[in-house]
């Protein structure tokens, strides 16, 4: 890729997952403030919520598909680093182009395979809520589709970034 594409993609790259993880953050974040209300709710105010299970797990299944792409953007998915001890430098080069690949084709199927069991879910209805389950189902195929183009994209990065924001040279 030319200079001028790879820095538009690290910059779009960079910029998903900033937004991405600040998703996550108020996610998560919604999550205990839900979860802490379940607990008093539960033990002293005995109001007899019961919708505070069931959005609490939807939070968490979000939250935590999504951080999948913060982690590809790092590079910090798991991989077979025990390998590149024995290979040569070309070696880990071929074995890493390998895996991105690998990684990249799984998780655009992932997504196509998300995208109809996103559509499935709409004859599908949530036990307490009552909506349909397409809200919960699509956080597959859209955290498999921001995963899949972070990999596309660390693959052409000449450096790669750290969760200190500083860049490591490879």
């Amino acid at each position: 890729m030319k200079d001028n594409d790879q820095s538009l993609l690290d910059t779009t790259a960079y910029r998903v997952n900033w937004l991405v993880e600040r998703i996550c953050a108020l996610l998560l974040g919604t999550m205990v403030m839900v979860i802490w209300f379940e607990v008093v709710e539960r033990y002293f105010l005995h109001l007899g919520m019961t919708w505070t299970e069931e959005f609490s797990r939807y939070l968490m299944i979000w939250a935590a598909l999504l951080a999948v792409s913060c982690g590809a953007f790092y590079r910090e998915h798991i991989g077979l680093n025990i390998v590149h001890r024995f290979l040569p430098p070309k070696g880990v080069r071929v074995l890493k182009i390998c895996l991105d690949l690998i990684s990249l084709a799984f998780f655009l199927f992932l997504a196509w395979y998300g995208i109809g069991m996103t559509e499935a879910g709409l004859g599908q209805f949530a036990t307490i809520f009552g909506i349909t389950m397409v809200v919960p189902f699509a956080a597959v195929p859209v955290s498999s589709a921001l995963t899949a183009f972070q990999i596309f994209a660390a693959m052409f990065r000449k450096s790669e970034p750290s969760a200190a924001g500083m860049s490591q040279t490879q």
